[in-house]
């Protein structure tokens, strides 16, 4: 039998009740080592959970009141639990309460049970019921737990980079746990995953376990990891900087948690099982669906000096490339106009116009959206509500609405502002529906935090960065309501607003911006977050196989020359027909071949495997950068049966050989010749 972890447990006060019941089963429904897919944890959390959240115990959460710790006082407090009714039969849902009665202030626990997957996830949501302002809440901890199991041995760590627009994005790190070590995580400026920090980690523990944690917060969160002994570690995260007194009536939540138990052969059988996660309770689905990500094409980017972005883009050009794209034969999914479609005085980045420069769009975009409708296509359109320079309509409309800090131009659209937000929603609304628009981009090229500081009071530390994300929380939810089969691409100067909540509701179609198009950066963004985001893309420059291949995900937005002589139509449509073909792997799960110790080497290959183990099929991609003096390397297939035979097919060489699952589960061989080069290797069982 595995090694099961013992409990939760509370850091300071030793409450640590040893669970039979937490005990973790690896149920293989195929016969064969690794098959990540087909393993399914029995964790009884519907036990624990009702343990750790019942009258008299110490909940797992935290908060100072009035200069004291929760832990003293609020098992003495009001109790009562209720159930959610839930129309999914694998969501259960329960709200847990604690009350002051002299106070007045009500904490509820928002706690969801995924019965499908070994998962559990909570919300905090403070209210003040009184009539009078409450004592100052601070330091509120969404989770703040200790994790012990029945193994001694070595925790590790395993979290990332954020995005700062570099070659190493999302870059993997494994930071060896000791015995009082501690690793703090938390971005800067107030995107969730900007730079320093990236709101999706593993915690691995002795006995191949482990507990993927996911933030649900889009401003700055922060995690807590320390090992207490040989046999714990503990967490802690919430909302980095809270103190607040909530005005009577007043109610604010807080970051959410999601805890998701692994136990498998190593880390891997539990990032496939969290990423399948991910698409069946955290990704936007349209028609009972997962959302499939658009092969996009962009129209006229850049152009001549002083032309940047898409400031030079027109309706007779725009009308006139869809047109061309149909008669190659080459219609993406897609046709996507970024920035500069509006009066912004000759530069994209001056923002709070959002109306089509009526230079370029006399007509406003529905000429544009109509030709895209009538090849086939959709039509998406790049916006940043959030920003407004001055001079603009969003700047000068209600100034209010805008918040500003001395000594720099832009302003921030305060959506924590319930008119302004309301506002909005049905200004872009309106936009999106009298325009043609399918899919709405929102961008976000600023740190948010100075000005949510700037913003509050001394009692009310952290209020405008509450309030500012409930209320973009709140602006997505109306318009997905409003448009059932809408698409939200989230871009915050690529990928720095990546976390539980926006990933639930939106997809990074553009995950960083790192040198539009470099091929061997796009290599190791991609392979360090299909960790945990099965759905996100970037852009392709160049039309070769090596580039195409590097930038290849989930969703891709390509910006090529259709026009020149270089490239024949054949190979175009080549193109366009293998992204479709190759797509449906990054929905399923993720192998990295290769180490991501040296991920951004031009000295090293990079190779990774997409599997479908419900298929019996999967791909191979394989990089040997333009530095790399090794023209093969060894590589170890995983999560395929050693019983079986596959064939194995070179998409360059037009190659097929078969071998059994264990020869490729022991090492398989690529080579190339190129440098740079590149391999796409099919594979499937045979019959």
């Amino acid at each position: 039998m595995n090694s099961y972890i013992k409990s939760f447990g509370w850091t300071g006060i030793f409450f640590r009740v040893q669970f039979l019941f937490f005990i973790f089963v690896i149920a293989c429904t195929a016969i064969g080592q690794d098959l990540a897919s087909t393993r399914k944890l029995d964790i009884d959390l519907r036990k624990l959970v009702e343990h750790h959240f019942a009258k008299g115990i110490i909940p797992p959460f935290s908060f100072i009141y009035e200069g004291r710790s929760s832990n003293d006082f609020i098992k003495n407090w009001q109790f009562k639990a209720e159930k959610i009714k839930s129309n999914n039969p694998d969501v259960e849902e329960t709200v847990y309460t604690y009350s002051d009665k002299s106070s007045g202030l009500v904490v509820k626990c928002f706690v969801t049970l995924f019965l499908d997957f070994s998962a559990v996830e909570w919300v905090l949501k403070f209210s003040n019921t009184s009539g009078k302002n409450t004592p100052l809440i601070e330091k509120a901890a969404v989770v703040d737990h200790i994790f012990d199991t029945a193994d001694k041995g070595t925790f590790i760590l395993y979290h990332s980079r954020g995005s700062s627009g570099a070659k190493n994005d999302f870059q993997p790190v494994e930071d060896k746990l000791d015995i009082g070590k501690r690793v703090y995580m938390t971005p800067v400026g107030g995107r969730s995953s900007d730079n320093t920090a990236f709101p999706f980690f593993n915690i691995g523990m002795p006995g191949k376990q482990g507990i993927i944690v996911a933030v649900g917060w889009t401003g700055k969160w922060y995690a807590d990891v320390r090992q207490v002994d040989g046999n714990s570690v503990t967490l802690k995260s919430g909302m980095e900087k809270m103190k607040i007194s909530l005005n009577p009536k007043e109610e604010i939540r807080t970051p959410k948690v999601c805890l998701f138990f692994w136990n498998g052969e190593d880390r891997m059988t539990g990032h496939n099982q969290f990423r399948q996660f991910v698409l069946v309770h955290h990704t936007r689905k349209i028609n009972g669906n997962p959302v499939e990500l658009p092969f996009s094409t962009f129209l006229a980017r850049e152009g001549p000096p002083p032309c940047n972005e898409h400031t030079c883009a027109t309706e007779s050009f725009s009308v006139a490339m869809i047109n061309r794209h149909k008669q190659f034969n080459i219609v993406p999914d897609v046709f996507w106009l970024d920035a500069g479609w509006y009066v912004c005085k000759g530069a994209w980045w001056n923002v709070g116009n959002w109306t089509p420069n009526p230079d370029n769009f006399p007509n406003g975009f529905k000429p544009v959206t109509d030709a895209a409708h009538q090849v086939g296509a959709k039509f998406l359109l790049w916006f940043e509500p959030e920003r407004a320079t001055p001079g603009t309509q969003f700047a000068d409309k209600n100034p209010d609405w805008v918040i500003k800090i001395p000594g720099n131009a832009n302003g921030l659209f305060n959506l924590g502002n319930t008119e302004a937000r309301l506002w909005l929603t049905d200004y872009i609304s309106d936009f999106l529906k009298n325009e043609g628009i399918d899919h709405y981009r929102q961008d976000f090229n600023f740190n948010p935090m100075p000005y949510w500081e700037a913003n509050d009071k001394p009692d009310r530390i952290g209020m405008s960065e509450i309030r500012h994300i409930e209320g973009l929380y709140a602006f997505w939810d109306s318009l997905l309501v409003r448009f059932p089969k809408l698409i939200i691409d989230n871009c915050a100067s690529g990928g720095r607003r990546i976390d539980l909540e926006t990933i639930s509701r939106s997809s990074p179609l553009w995950r960083t911006d790192y040198q539009y198009g470099e091929p061997d950066g796009s290599q190791s963004h991609a392979m360090g977050l299909n960790y945990y985001i099965p759905l996100h893309g970037t852009g392709n420059f160049t039309i070769s196989p090596y580039h195409f291949r590097s930038n290849l995900s989930a969703s891709m937005v390509i910006n090529w020359d259709i026009n020149s002589r270089e490239h024949g139509q054949p190979e175009l449509q080549k193109y366009f027909q293998d992204f479709r073909r190759l797509r449906p792997y990054y929905y399923a799960d993720y192998y990295p071949l290769t180490s991501t110790d040296n991920m951004v080497s031009d000295s090293v290959w990079l190779a990774y495997q997409m599997n479908r183990p419900d298929k019996g099929d999967g791909i191979v991609l394989a990089f040997r950068r333009k530095s790399c003096n090794e023209e093969s390397i060894v590589v170890k297939l995983r999560g395929i049966n050693p019983k079986e035979n596959y064939e194995l097919f070179d998409e360059d060489t037009k190659i097929k050989i078969i071998k059994t699952g264990e020869e490729l589960l022991n090492g398989f061989t690529l080579n190339t010749k190129e440098t740079p080069g590149s391999l796409l290797i099919t594979f499937r069982k045979t019959q």
